[in-house]
């Protein structure tokens, strides 16, 4: 996806999120399920250097915190837990909008090794939004004592993005993270992610709306994203593209003038 300068991201981070930043710092979004041990890798990380409040206009809290790694200083946003990224709930939508619309520089979905089928379908819906993704599959010592073993590095190639195993609660596998962590915010390495499809009825409607799509977005998004959350009925898509965007990058009800309304229906 096209990103935005660091002056201009500083200031839509201050303005539209309400997080203070530095053209320095390199932006990580924290995500995962409830109980995966998110919080835990967040402390881990940052430690002692955090700061809590609010999203704006939101009772849901806030955490965020810095940490320096090879010289380069990070702030690491830690979104609400959730299961998903569909704006079911207040949670769910300050995720989904701080992902896309806050444009991190790297994405780190952390995951339960014990209940990995649960936990990436949170992951894989990042990754049908950002390829700037960095998968943590954290509490291993629980899997391990549980028999459990996770091929790391064949759920790496199967996902096309970079996965660390760690525990966090021993501090086992931080610095690999952290490592991962630079390397993808500073263009070393380029996550490749999986992309899922679907029958070829939907297959259909993603492409044709697509084509129609991606001149509108002129990079912000990926296309097949806003393509399938349109086809979902997500109403809260083009509502938030105006707050978040529109006065900055893209023509006022671009999309909502411009796409057709009679696109396929899957």
């Amino acid at each position: 996806m096209k990103r935005l300068s660091a002056e201009k991201r500083v200031e839509l981070l201050q303005r539209k999120f309400g997080i203070e930043a530095s053209v320095e710092q390199k932006v990580v979004a924290l995500a995962g399920n409830p109980n995966t041990g998110k919080s835990t890798v967040f402390n881990a990380l940052t430690g002692l250097n955090q700061h809590t409040g609010n999203w704006p206009g939101k009772t849901v809290g806030n955490a965020q915190g810095t940490f320096m790694h090879k010289g380069q200083p990070f702030l690491l946003v830690d979104l609400p837990g959730t299961y998903s990224l569909l704006p079911n709930s207040v949670d769910e939508q300050v995720a989904r909008d701080f992902i896309c619309f806050g444009r991190p520089d790297v994405t780190l979905v952390v995951v339960d090794a014990t209940a990995l089928e649960r936990n990436l379908n949170l992951a894989l819906q990042v990754m049908e939004m950002t390829d700037q993704v960095v998968l943590c599959v954290n509490l291993m010592d629980e899997a391990k004592r549980k028999g459990i073993t996770v091929d790391i590095e064949g759920l790496a190639q199967k996902l096309g993005v970079p996965v660390v195993a760690t525990a966090a609660r021993q501090r086992q596998g931080l610095s690999e993270l952290k490592d991962r962590l630079f390397d993808v915010a500073a263009g070393k390495v380029v996550p490749s992610p999986l992309v899922l499809r679907y029958d070829e009825e939907v297959e259909q409607a993603i492409c044709e709306l697509e084509v129609q799509l991606a001149p509108l977005l002129k990079g912000t998004m990926k296309a097949r994203w806003v393509a399938l959350r349109l086809l979902d009925g997500d109403s809260t898509l083009l509502e938030d593209i105006e707050k978040y965007m529109a006065d900055a990058e893209l023509p006022k009800h671009t999309l909502g003038r411009e796409v057709s309304p009679s696109w396929p229906q899957a």
